[in-house]
């Protein structure tokens, strides 16, 4: 397990201490490691369970130039093919780690790559050049990724309470997805209890 969270807004967007507390909101998730991208108007954090390529693949992940940033909770199935794929392609791949595929089939495919991908996961995308930011989840959703507007941009997270640690965000209890909870014992995507 691992976790992602940041933010994309105006700037001067969110600080690093709101990005560590965030962070610190979902410590048990990836206790090896908290890798973190500040720009103005961009926050970027991961926490790390070391399972593949425990040195090299820290995170955020670039690409080639670090035009891309991305960080990544999940497991790519098929990413020795992709990494050959990307290799033949002139990419330079400088980790055996899953994720960082993401951030150079990015490059060739757009959004269009979470096509190539076969596996459980959730990342989000910063592109420099392009000044957008791609989340993106697993079609079942096995691995969370929980998002809302602040700031004239957008927050997200693995978790809804590191959303809740965002100093603009205010949780307030939804009552229609709690009778939803006590219904049916989940609460129907899109809602959530807050």
């Amino acid at each position: 397990m691992c976790g992602i969270c940041g933010s994309v807004e105006e700037a001067p967007g969110l600080g690093e201490g709101d990005l560590r507390a965030m962070l610190a909101s979902i410590h048990h998730r990836g206790p090896d490691e908290e890798g973190i991208h500040l720009e103005p108007g961009v926050a970027l954090g991961a926490r790390r369970l070391s399972i593949i390529d425990l040195a090299g693949a820290r995170q955020p992940l670039t690409n080639e130039d670090g035009s891309v940033v991305l960080v990544f909770n999940g497991e790519i199935y098929n990413f020795r093919a992709l990494q050959e794929r990307l290799r033949r392609g002139g990419h330079t791949l400088r980790s055996n780690g899953d994720g960082e595929v993401i951030a150079h089939l990015y490059e060739d495919l757009r959004e269009r790559c979470v096509e190539e991908l076969q596996g459980m996961f959730a990342f989000a995308l910063w592109d420099r050049r392009e000044q957008r930011l791609l989340i993106a989840r697993d079609r079942l959703g096995v691995k969370p990724l929980y998002y809302a507007p602040v700031g004239g941009g957008l927050v997200f997270g693995s978790e809804i309470k590191a959303l809740q640690e965002h100093p603009s965000l205010e949780a307030r209890l939804d009552l229609a997805a709690l009778g939803r909870f006590l219904a049916l014992k989940y609460v129907p995507a899109p809602q959530t209890m807050f």
